[in-house]
């Protein structure tokens, strides 16, 4: 008996972020527009906030001024950013549809209690990396590096940090070379974004997860899947610990 391969809904399957990067060839702007727009959604980004410059900004997504520039000028005709002349640009409103940050929509994964999604990201992330490890080419590891450089600078302005923290983990899921797995951990990156902000604000946070940081390129940039995956559970560990006292109401 034969199986059938065929997809009864090509158009779905083509709104999965990683085929529809790989079916469209989407311009700059607007990669670093919907980028932008999910910073804003996760809860990275909130409305009042100014966002980096436009130099900070590429730094962290590791792009060009002219492409966060046209990204931030496409979500200002939208209203949901406020360009001021002589003032930095601010978040106006956080009415940007539907975002989906890996498969699922943003802050779809909130919906799950924190138990559940650090026994995920500790069975799931540590295949990933491990993959990645394994798979990453030189033009990956210097990716990361340059992302590693971009934290240094921002070491005291969480919002700062965790825009490059997002490019840094997201980079590091799809250089796995498996794009479900890759679109899998991003979800899970993304739980409870803005109780990370608050998390990330507490003396000596940045500091620790640019550490994480350092340790699991070291071990990505030897091709050691096991250290990277001891080194990135660690990290998970520490987002677990650090977080857990905001979903409480604690300090």
């Amino acid at each position: 008996m034969s199986v059938s391969t065929k997809v009864s809904d090509p158009g779905l399957i083509a709104e999965l972020p990683s085929f529809r990067e790989a079916i469209v060839k989407r311009p700059i702007t607007t990669v670093i527009s919907d980028k932008i727009a999910t910073l804003i959604a996760s809860g990275i980004l909130q409305v009042g906030d100014a966002l980096p410059s436009e130099r900070q900004l590429a730094a962290a997504l590791n792009v060009s001024r002219d492409a966060v520039r046209g990204g931030i000028q496409m979500l200002a005709a939208r209203g949901i950013l406020e360009i001021s002349h002589g003032a930095r640009t601010r978040v106006r409103s956080n009415e940007v549809g539907p975002v989906a940050v890996g498969f699922a929509m943003a802050r779809a994964v909130n919906s799950y209690d924190i138990e559940s999604v650090h026994a995920a990201r500790l069975l799931v992330d540590r295949q990933v990396v491990a993959d990645a490890a394994r798979n990453i080419d030189d033009a990956g590891v210097a990716v990361l590096e340059a992302l590693l450089e971009a934290q240094t600078e921002a070491l005291d302005d969480p919002v700062r940090f965790l825009i490059s923290d997002r490019e840094f983990h997201v980079a590091l899921y799809q250089a796995s070379g498996n794009p479900l797995l890759a679109d899998i951990s991003t979800d899970l990156y993304a739980y409870m974004m803005q109780h990370r902000r608050e998390a990330m604000a507490s003396p000596g946070a940045i500091a620790t997860s640019y550490a994480d940081h350092v340790a699991i390129v070291a071990a990505v940039r030897a091709r050691d899947p096991d250290a990277a995956a001891e080194a990135f559970a660690a990290h998970t560990g520490r987002i677990y610990a650090t977080t857990q006292p905001y979903l409480k109401g604690g300090d």
